[in-house]
């Protein structure tokens, strides 16, 4: 790349922590956050588990200082939490002393509220500020105004690659001198709606999620935020701020096969790859880790595990695992979420293990990585593809 994007800040609140440093310790202990559903009402409660978040809305109203009287739904309060720590994980006194934005992402947007309330808007007209915030870009506007960005506001919604393609779309404004810092990532709470979607589409596992594992069944869906910040080399150098990893290289393509399942051969997977590896300058053999995709469904793992050895080789493939076990599927968020687990990888030369892992997949000879383990992690290329065929990669570095 012609010119570094660095990563000085970082943010997230899942099911396994409601910060960075809480998420680290559940990853490095092996204490997943899959439960039963009780946050919201659901015909499921009981016989589907999530990666549920165990604050209610009004814990984070709470815990943000918002006013009693506002309008934020459950997607943009997750994502407030998680921008607002990684700002201040960033040093940033001042948000608007450079040309900044804020590039969010969402797939749920706020139907978590608009599905309870869309029945009883009409006689419940104090109910109807809610109708603007089922918009994807009220969260990203929420967000934004929350941390007092006064710059560029953008939303991406590309359904599970999202986040990733939203810190693609920073890295690209900085490196074309566009804005000199970007906050990135992505938010998504769970709802009813995406619960009965998953589950019509027969994708979601009765019990725990078991990625790379041949008797897997289906994903847990979760909720999450995170965020990171990335600035330019003109600041980090100015400011002499410290750096947390580099975004070296960034890949999305397009299976164009099916509207949700990818392709037999991993097209869309094996091109994200290769170009994000392109971008980066880097030989594939220096590729330490990969946080796959890993979302346990029959499809995606088989797809994803061809891709990598395409892209690899049948016996190089580097090691890897899946983190989903830990906090279930965040949609749009996951990408976001799994940046950050990248860099702690790095930051603690730590592979985190594929939870749940039992029987080697029938199809390839490709094992995940299932106990926490000790390792120099210079590279880390982390997948995230999504619905429509929409596949992207990213990869960071050690400073």
């Amino acid at each position: 790349m012609s010119q570094k994007i660095a990563i000085t800040g970082m943010g997230i609140i899942s099911s396994i922590g409601n910060n960075v440093e809480e998420n680290f310790i559940s990853l490095q202990s092996g204490k997943h956050g899959i439960s039963e559903i009780n946050m919201f009402e659901t015909r499921h409660r009981g016989s589907i588990k999530t990666g549920e978040i165990k604050l209610s809305n009004e814990e984070l109203v709470e815990k943000l200082q918002l006013d009693e009287d506002n309008n934020a739904t459950r997607t943009s309060l997750l994502g407030m939490i998680a921008a607002k720590e990684a700002v201040e994980n960033a040093g940033i006194p001042d948000i608007n002393q450079y040309r900044t934005g804020l590039i969010s992402s969402t797939s749920v947007g706020g139907m978590d509220v608009t599905e309870k309330y869309f029945y009883s808007y009409e006689d419940f007209p104090e109910k109807q500020k809610y109708i603007d915030a089922h918009d994807a870009g009220n969260s990203s506007l929420a967000i934004a105004d929350y941390l007092g960005l006064k710059g560029m506001v953008s939303t991406i919604s590309t359904a599970c690659s999202s986040a990733a393609n939203a810190i693609m779309m920073g890295a690209k404004l900085i490196k074309n001198g566009v804005l000199d810092r970007v906050i990135v990532g992505g938010t998504d709470s769970l709802s009813k709606f995406t619960l009965n979607g998953f589950n019509t589409l027969m994708i979601l596992t009765d019990s725990y999620n078991t990625p790379f594992d041949n008797d897997r069944k289906g994903l847990n869906l979760g909720e999450a935020a995170a965020f990171l910040v990335m600035e330019s080399e003109e600041i980090v150098t100015k400011e002499n701020k410290p750096v947390l990893a580099y975004l070296s290289g960034y890949g999305n393509a397009n299976d164009a096969h099916h509207q949700t399942a990818s392709s037999e051969n991993g097209q869309g997977a094996f091109l994200a790859m290769q170009q994000a590896l392109k971008i980066s300058g880097l030989a594939r053999e220096k590729i330490d880790y990969i946080n796959v995709h890993g979302t346990a469904t029959p499809n995606n793992d088989l797809s994803e595990g061809i891709a990598m050895i395409r892209i690899f080789g049948e016996n190089q493939v580097p090691e890897f695992s899946s983190t989903k076990a830990f906090t279930g599927h965040t949609l749009a968020a996951a990408a976001g979420i799994e940046a950050v687990f990248s860099i702690l990888a790095m930051q603690h030369n730590l592979i985190f293990p594929n939870l749940n892992f039992k029987t080697k997949m029938e199809e390839f000879d490709l094992v995940p990585v299932t106990e926490l383990k000790k390792k120099d992690i210079r590279h880390v290329l982390s997948n995230s593809f999504g619905f429509g065929g929409n596949c992207s990669t990213l990869i960071f570095s050690k400073p």
